[in-house]
């Protein structure tokens, strides 16, 4: 008799601006889950995101998933590509939540347009609200590989070990959408996967270090 697998839940939501690649890194993360078994809905809200404006897409999969939508304080993971529009989803995560947060710092439109005040430090900001925030410049490490689009595969190295699933399910969805492709694109993306990991775990260890946990 084969063993009949159950999920939990799992809620992510991923914002950021237009260009980034938030629905590309949904669609990945989505993929990756399907490829295990998971029940998968999603879905994405872009306002004007060709022309950097703000996108958010939110991400649920389970044994049985009825609605894409995640409730305000149900969010197990807001991976932000921008810094303030991951402060400004911050209500959307439960409690005991995680934020990865890109510092890179990509100005959203609402801003310029004066609906919203860019915080001088959302990181602060954050932890100083009680929420557990991992960040690191995904941008940076993008660029020093020599294409600031990497910057998605950044964040999902970042991400891939707070999964539900081995973080190898995730990059190998990932290089497979480069593998008709050159190469050299393929090792990149594997790069910035690896790199977006080490980040983020290096940044674990140094916010767990300034309050003494280490």
């Amino acid at each position: 008799m084969s063993e009949t697998r159950t999920f939990a839940t799992t809620n992510i939501l991923v914002v950021g601006t237009g260009g980034q690649g938030v629905m590309t890194a949904t669609e990945i993360l989505a993929e990756a889950a399907i490829a295990l078994g998971h029940d998968v809905k999603k879905t994405e809200v872009a306002g004007m995101a060709q022309r950097g404006g703000v996108v958010s897409s939110h991400l649920r999969f389970g044994q049985r998933v009825l609605s894409p939508q995640i409730t305000p304080g149900s969010a197990d993971v807001l991976l932000g590509f921008e810094a303030a529009e991951a402060m400004r989803w911050r209500h959307m995560l439960r409690p005991d939540g995680l934020v990865l947060m890109n510092t890179g710092r990509l100005v959203p439109p609402v801003v310029d347009l004066g609906l919203f005040d860019y915080p001088a430090d959302p990181v602060a900001a954050m932890r100083a609200a009680g929420t557990h925030v991992v960040s690191f410049d995904a941008s940076a490490i993008a660029e020093a590989l020599g294409n600031f689009r990497l910057g998605n595969t950044v964040m999902l190295g970042a991400i891939s070990d707070h999964l539900p699933f081995p973080a190898e399910v995730l990059e190998r969805c990932i290089l497979k959408r480069f593998a008709s492709k050159k190469a050299e694109l393929v090792e990149l993306n594997r790069q910035a996967f690896a790199a977006g990991r080490r980040a983020a775990e290096d940044a674990e260890h140094a916010a767990q270090a300034e309050v003494g946990l280490v």
